[in-house]
Parts: structure tokens; sequence; C-alpha cells
């Protein structure tokens, strides 16, 4: 598929009136996983791009082009809507919440099982366990205050037990920033990750950041407040990568060109028929916008698409799922490995008088305040042992006392064996 060669309609065409742009909400007792998880990272690839394209006009004086940004920002914004609103009134937001987190491991899981550039790779393998870890905090205190059990809402896809324990996740914000990919000379894949990974990221920082203050207890509220702030880390980390050496105009038509290829691949592996449909007809809004973006390349910077996205053809699609196994691997593998600057190293090598040590000892001076330490110390204390979704023993023996919350791992020097980060070649 190479969306270049689709006819595009004309943007105007897309816009909906109200009685289009409310859907019908999925029934949170039926739907599948995946189908829940598709639909928040296009509600948080919209929001992306509707907020780039808000920033691009902030920077430009020329009106003219603004109009043009507004006209397809507009029908973003109804397509953000519309996709957000599928979520159901009944479907509490610390149920939403686990949707989330499956959505950041199993998307971050997929992305760097097909990525082919080592640097990239090995920041959402990095990343990848501190998710996996919010999955298991939120679980438990999903369990202890609503009595539901999120290994039914993640469809038993994806294991709930401790990754790297999120009390290790807070970083010196200058050991968050990473070094830069060129679109110019990267593989498409590389580029869609950089940026796909990046609006999933801060789509669920935006998520938590807002409802921190809708929590219904104070242990809830303190553990968004906490995971939102490793959210704001992950978001640093990952838009770093983005190729920052673009012009607007390029990276309006690589936004747009992103767009086109989630809601292609959200169509080929939807298996919900009304979902399916809502995919497609997001997908020609998107050539739309595609092939405008690529007119105001060529008009205000005299470039042809062609010169910014070199091979257009999409790659095969992005497909939700299990991802099991390589998780495990991860996990067993790095789980003792922080970020320094912009690479990464195992805590056991820091010195000790590393950026990491001294921001762990300002954030987390006691550790019996942890939120996200709390939580599971309140379980344990309460059932005797943490709730857990496991098909097998944890591959961190560190990790797998269940009557005793982890403080360590990840955080202080031979806390558990860790090995290397992989390339796929």
């Amino acid at each position: 598929m190479n969306p270049f060669n689709e006819k595009p309609r004309a943007i105007e065409k897309s816009f909906q009136n109200w009685q289009q742009m409310y859907p019908k909400s999925y029934d949170k007792r039926t739907v599948d996983p995946y189908t829940k998880t598709r639909i928040i990272l296009m509600n948080g690839t919209e929001f992306e791009a509707n907020w780039f394209s808000h920033q691009f006009a902030r920077h430009v004086d020329d009106n003219d082009l603004r109009r043009d940004l507004a006209m397809a920002r507009m029908v973003e914004k109804q397509q953000q809507l519309k996709i957000s609103l599928l979520k159901p009134a009944n479907e509490t937001v610390l149920e939403h919440t686990i949707g989330y987190e499956q959505l950041a491991v199993d998307l971050t899981a997929e992305l760097a099982k097909r990525e082919l550039d080592c640097y990239v790779k090995t920041a959402l393998d990095f990343a990848l366990l501190e998710d996996f870890d919010h999955l298991y905090r939120y679980a438990n205190l999903l369990e202890m205050e609503q009595g539901i059990a999120a290994e039914w809402l993640v469809g038993r896809y994806t294991e709930i037990m401790p990754g790297r324990p999120t009390i290790a996740h807070h970083r010196c914000p200058l050991d968050n920033v990473r070094r830069n990919i060129c679109a110019k000379n990267a593989d498409t894949q590389t580029v869609l990750s950089t940026m796909i990974i990046t609006a999933a990221e801060q789509q669920t920082m935006n998520y938590y950041m807002n409802v921190t203050n809708f929590a219904c207890s104070e242990q809830g509220r303190k553990l968004y407040q906490e995971i939102a702030l490793v959210e704001e880390e992950h978001v640093t980390h990952y838009e770093s990568l983005m190729d920052s050496t673009a012009t607007w105009f390029e990276m309006l038509l690589w936004h747009e060109y992103t767009e086109c290829y989630l809601y292609w691949s959200c169509y080929m592996t939807e298996t919900d028929p009304y979902i399916k449909a809502l995919w497609e007809e997001n997908f020609e809004m998107e050539i739309a916008h595609l092939h405008k973006a690529a007119e105001l390349l060529k008009k205000y910077e005299g470039k042809d698409w062609q010169e910014v996205i070199k091979d257009p053809v999409f790659p095969e699609p992005l497909s939700l799922h299990e991802n099991i196994d390589y998780v495990r691997k991860i996990l067993g593998e790095t789980v003792q490995y922080t970020s320094v600057i912009e690479d990464y190293k195992r805590v056991d090598d820091l010195q000790k008088d590393a950026d990491f040590f001294r921001y762990q000892n300002i954030i987390n001076s006691c550790v019996q305040s942890v939120p996200s330490h709390t939580v599971i110390e309140n379980f344990i204390r309460r059932r005797g042992a943490d709730y857990r979704y496991q098909v097998a023993p944890g591959p961190v023996p560190e990790l797998r006392n269940r009557r005793e919350d982890n403080t360590d791992v990840g955080r202080k020097p031979n806390a558990a064996q860790s090995t290397e980060f992989f390339c796929n070649k």
C-alpha cells in the first residue's frame, strides 16, 4: 500500500454533523482487549497530530498557511473526539487505565521486535519494562478497590507481574534525553516507530495528568501522580529520538503518513465490524490530509514528497497481540539497567555520585512513602500476597516473592543479574 497513490477527497467533505460524530460505544464486558488498545492508540495519534498542527501554526505568520492547517486540524479534532467517545460511560478511569498499560506493553514490544535500528530498539526495550511494571501496580489497585481482576480486562494476553520496579524509574532528567535519528537516512519503519511510540506515550502522560485528581482514593491519586511523572520521562525519552532536524513541513508530511499507516493497520487487523468501518472512514480522511501536506511541502519549500519519504510503501500492518515470551526475555536480561545521558548502564556499574543516585535520594528519600510501593504493600497486608497473572514463574528470581515488594531491583547495585540488550539483525 502506497498512500500517495490513493485518490484524495476534498478535506471539507470530511466534516460531520453531531449525529455522525457521536459513535456507538463498545461494550466493556465483551470488547476484545486489542480493539480497546487500538482505540487508545488512535486517540493518542490524533492528539499528537492536532497538537503538532497547533504548534506549527504558532511558529508561522502566513495566514493562508495557518488557514490550511486549521482546516485539516478541525477534522483531526472531530476524529479524536469520535474515537475517544468509543469508550463507554460505565468504564471506570482505573479500568480504562489497564487498557493504556496493555497498549504500552504490547505496542512497545511489537515495535521493538521489528526495529532494525539497534539504538531505537534499545530505547523501546528499556521503557518496555517500566510500562510492564505500571500495569502490575494499577492491576493491584484495581483489584483492591473495585474487586476486578485485570487479567480478564487484558484477555490473559499480557502477563501481570513486577517488571523493573516503578521506584527505580525516577531518573535525573539529564538522563532521559536520547540521540535523534535522521529521517532522510532512516528506514521508514524506524521513523514510524519513533513517531508512533511518542504519540502513544504522550497520550498516556496526558491521560494520567488529567485523571490524577479524579481517582477515588488517596492511594489512587498518589499512584497516578507518581506514574504520570514517569510517563513525562518516557515522552522525553521517545520524542528525543525523533528527527529534530526535519522542517515543519517535512514533519507535517510524516505525521500524516503515520496516521495513514496506523488507520490502515487498524483496518487490516480489526475484528469488530463496526470499529473496522470507522478505521476505514478515518483512513480516507487521512489520505486527504497527507496529500494536502505534500501540496504544502511543494508550495512552501519546493520539495516533492519523494525527497522526504523515499520508501512510501507501508511496512506490514502494525498488529497488537500477545508478547509474553518477548517481554519475559527483556525482563530477564535487562531489569538491572538504567539510562545514563544518552546510553544505558547496569546500576552496578554507576559511580557512587551518579546523577541517578542523587535524584533517587531526593525523590525517594523515604521508600515507605513511595506510592507504587505502598499500593503493593497495602495489598499484601490485606490479602497476604500480591495480585498477579503469570503463565510461569517470573524470569527474575528477586521479583518472585509475592509477600514482599522489592524496591532494590533496578535501583541498587547487585540487586539482580542482567546481561545485555540485543539487536535485530
